[in-house]
C-alpha cells in the first residue's frame, strides 16, 4: 500500500488519482491510433480524452456523494460536525492527521471544524467508476455531436480503450487500500498495514481491537478487477473488433462484460458502497446495464440495416 506515489514540489500527488491519469492517457493514446487506422481526425479524440478527465472526476465524485451513503455527513459536515460520526479510536480521532474532537460518552469521533467543500475533495479518495462512466459518457455525446464527428465509432474504440484505462485505475486503488476484499486467507490474500481502510473497516465491524493494528488478510478484489479489465479489453480489441457487424457492437460488449465482472467483484468487496434490496449501488446499475443491452443492440443492428439501404440506393450518407 502506498496512498501517496510521490510528491512534486512539496505536494503529494495520491496514488490513486496518479493512475487514474495514466490510465486515462493511455486510453487516450491508445483511442487516437485507432480512430487514425480508421481515417478519422485524431486531434478530436485527444481533445476528448483531456475534457473527459473533468467530466469523469466530476461524474465519479458526484455518484459517491450521493448514492455511497455519506450524503448526510457531508451536508453535517457542513452544517453542523457534531452530527457525523467517525468510528475510530480515540487515539486515531485526536492524532494530528485526523485532529478530531472525542465524544467520550458515545465513544465516537467528530469532525474538529465544519467543511463545506468537502463534498468536492475528489483527490482524497471516494470517486465511484460507474459515476465517472456516466459523466465521461454524457459530455461524449454532447461533444461528438458538436464536432460532427460519428458517435458509435468512438464509441466501439472506448469499448477497449476504456477497459485498459480502467485496469491502470484500478491498480491505483490497490496502492490507496480502497476498494478491499473480504476476508480471505488463501494464497492470494492482499495484506494492508494498521490505519488502511481495511483495518479501519475491520475495527468498525469489531473485527480488530484497533486501526492501530495490521488489517486481516482479504481478497485483493482491486488486482481481481484490473486483471479483469486486461482480459476484456485484449478480447475486445483481438475478437469482436475484427469481426463488428454494427457500430456500437464493441462497446456494448464492454458494458455487459464489465458489468458482469464488477457485479461478481462486489460481491467480494467489504468497503462501504451503498445500495438497496440486497444489492450495492454497482450492482444495481450493473443490473441496469444489462438489462438495456438487447434492445440496443437491436436498436444498432436495425440502425446498421438502414445506412446500408440508403447507401446501396446510391443516396450520399452524412
Amino acid at each position: 500500500m502506498r496512498p501517496v506515489i510521490f510528491s512534486l514540489l512539496g505536494i503529494d500527488v495520491p496514488a490513486y488519482f496518479a493512475m487514474l491519469s495514466v490510465g486515462f492517457a493511455l486510453a487516450t493514446y491508445v483511442g487516437a491510433r485507432q480512430v487514425a487506422r480508421l481515417g478519422l481526425d485524431r486531434e478530436v479524440i485527444i481533445d476528448l480524452g483531456l475534457a473527459m478527465v473533468i467530466a469523469g472526476v466530476i461524474g465519479s465524485r458526484v455518484l459517491h456523494v450521493i448514492a455511497d451513503g455519506y450524503f448526510w455527513d457531508y451536508v453535517h459536515l457542513c452544517t453542523d460536525p457534531s452530527k457525523v460520526d467517525w468510528h475510530i479510536s480515540r487515539s486515531h480521532c485526536l492524532h494530528r492527521s485526523v485532529d478530531g474532537l472525542w465524544d467520550e460518552a458515545r465513544h465516537v469521533c467528530h469532525p474538529r471544524e465544519a467543511n463545506c467543500f468537502a463534498w468536492a475533495a475528489f483527490w482524497a479518495g471516494g470517486l465511484t467508476y460507474y459515476g465517472g462512466l456516466i459523466g465521461a459518457s454524457a459530455y461524449a455525446v454532447y461533444f461528438l455531436k458538436r464536432e460532427g464527428f460519428p458517435f458509435w465509432k468512438a464509441a466501439d474504440m472506448a469499448g477497449f480503450a476504456v477497459a485498459l484505462g480502467l485496469a491502470w485505475g484500478r491498480m491505483g486503488c490497490f496502492l490507496a487500500g480502497c476498494c478491499f476484499g473480504v476476508e480471505y486467507h488463501g494464497a492470494l490474500a492482499a495484506y494492508f498495514p494498521p490505519w488502511s481502510p481495511a483495518s479501519e473497516a475491520q475495527f468498525k465491524s469489531h473485527r480488530l481491537h484497533s486501526e492501530s493494528l495490521p488489517a486481516l488478510p482479504v481478497h485483493p478484489t482491486q488486482l481481481y478487477e484490473s486483471l479483469g479489465c486486461l482480459a476484456i479489453a485484449a478480447v475486445a480489441y483481438g475478437l469482436v473488433t475484427p469481426r463488428k457487424r454494427y457500430d456500437g457492437q464493441v462497446f456494448l460488449f464492454f458494458l455487459g462484460a464489465y458489468s458482469v465482472l464488477r457485479a461478481c467483484l462486489e460481491a467480494l468487496r467489504n468497503d462501504d458502497r451503498g445500495g438497496m434490496l440486497g444489492l450495492s449501488t454497482s450492482q444495481l446499475i450493473s443490473v441496469a446495464i444489462v438489462a438495456t443491452l438487447w434492445p440496443a443492440s437491436r436498436y444498432l443492428r436495425a440502425r446498421a440495416a438502414r445506412i446500408r439501404q440508403i447507401r446501396d440506393s446510391g443516396v450520399a450518407v452524412g
